[in-house]
């Protein structure tokens, strides 16, 4: 089913890349790419095929994922955030949740969700904060319990989705011990919630990345597995839905440059200059190289999660990716020259999409230098001058 789900995501990749222009120019998010991701069945992509989803790997998502992104990189970074909800979920055996104390009514409220998921409904992710970053550590929003539920009071920035989402994956520290992070899955209909347009940035402009405000009681099943103080304890176990999954949606944006350049060069008879050959040539090289990184971090993921070896696979596939795509992109518009410059040229938008994939988290340098604390033999995840989480 997985497969018949890349096929899928590929038939669906010129649907985007039609719409992608004017959603870029507006700043607007696009609502038809959802309908139709919804209408392929890919909101249930890694859930559980009892539950109605297609059950994919990682290896899998990470293959949708690079096609979604020939079309659209914004429509691949909004999916890849519910993805990354659905796949942690997913991820949380019975023999993880009996090792992580979950109990079998937190486990019913996660077939629930991700039942709903399979269905249609789509989840976005509310875990940065101004001046924190994505370092669960660091969360200003906090969350107390009260009858039935929790309270929940905060401001989230980044919010990809806001305002389209049926619910949300909200980060909050708890208020009587600050060591503790918890993350909740709250309805977009729950009183309290608002969202303020602050998304006006240099790419990924349709993603409608806003902020998310925060004063709302949840009822006591949107706590995700049903106990406090999972949220770091799962980014640990699963950081490759923490960073990784971004990969595969820059690399996707950097094919997709890759391939705009050489529509671009030949319909301007310029394909025969040994310089843009050239360009050209280094670029597929590149694009190359980093998928099958890529590819092999998702297989070490699907084979052997939360290893040592898988980790370090992770890591390297996120920096590579940022890197490549912003590399490959740059080349490739001065490869296709100044008149690919112009706001509405596919170039120009996908050169500015694919500068933002070093700035995710984790950013390129927090990457290279978790890479390189590994490298001499250090623990990546506690030494640094600031918590990775």
């Amino acid at each position: 089913m997985a497969g018949d789900a890349i096929a899928a995501a590929r038939r669906l990749a010129p649907r985007l890349a039609a719409r992608a222009a004017e959603h870029d120019r507006d700043g607007t998010f696009p609502v038809e790419d959802f309908a139709d991701l919804r209408a392929a069945g890919l909101f249930g992509l890694m859930v559980p095929g009892r539950l109605g989803g297609r059950e994919a790997t990682f290896a899998e998502y990470a293959a949708v994922a690079y096609e979604l992104a020939r079309g659209n990189g914004a429509t691949a970074l909004v999916f890849n955030m519910h993805a990354s909800v659905t796949g942690a979920l997913s991820a949380v055996t019975e023999e993880v949740a009996e090792s992580l104390g979950v109990p079998d009514e937190a486990l019913a409220a996660r077939d629930r969700m991700l039942a709903e998921a399979a269905a249609g409904s789509w989840y976005g992710v509310a875990m940065s904060e101004r001046g924190a970053g994505s370092r669960l550590s660091q969360l200003a929003t906090v969350y107390e319990p009260v009858d039935g539920g929790y309270h929940i009071k905060g401001a989230k920035t980044f919010c990809s989705g806001a305002g389209q989402a049926d619910a949300y994956l909200v980060a909050a520290r708890s208020a009587s011990d600050q060591s503790v992070v918890s993350q909740f899955l709250v309805p977009a209909t729950v009183d309290g919630l608002k969202v303020e347009p602050t998304w006006d940035a240099l790419g990924m402009r349709a993603t409608a990345s806003h902020d998310l405000h925060i004063d709302s009681v949840v009822s006591d099943d949107t706590l995700l597995g049903g106990v406090e103080g999972l949220a770091l304890v799962v980014a640990q176990l699963m950081p490759h839905w923490l960073i990784a999954s971004y990969a595969a949606v820059y690399i996707g944006v950097a094919q997709a440059a890759v391939d705009a350049a050489v529509e671009h060069v030949v319909k301007r008879g310029v394909s025969e200059l040994p310089s843009v050959r050239s360009r050209i040539g280094r670029a597929d090289a590149a694009v190359a190289a980093t998928r099958l990184v890529v590819a092999e971090a998702a297989r070490r993921v699907d084979e052997e999660p939360g290893a040592e070896e898988t980790n370090r696979w992770v890591w390297r596939a996120k920096l590579l990716a940022g890197t490549t795509a912003a590399e490959v992109a740059a080349s490739m518009l001065e490869a296709a020259g100044t008149s690919a410059t112009r706001r509405g040229h596919p170039l120009e938008r996908l050169y500015r999409d694919a500068r933002c994939g070093s700035l995710h988290p984790a950013t390129s340098d927090v990457c290279a230098d978790w890479l390189g604390v590994a490298a001499i033999g250090g623990d990546p995840d506690r030494e640094g001058t600031t918590p990775r989480w």
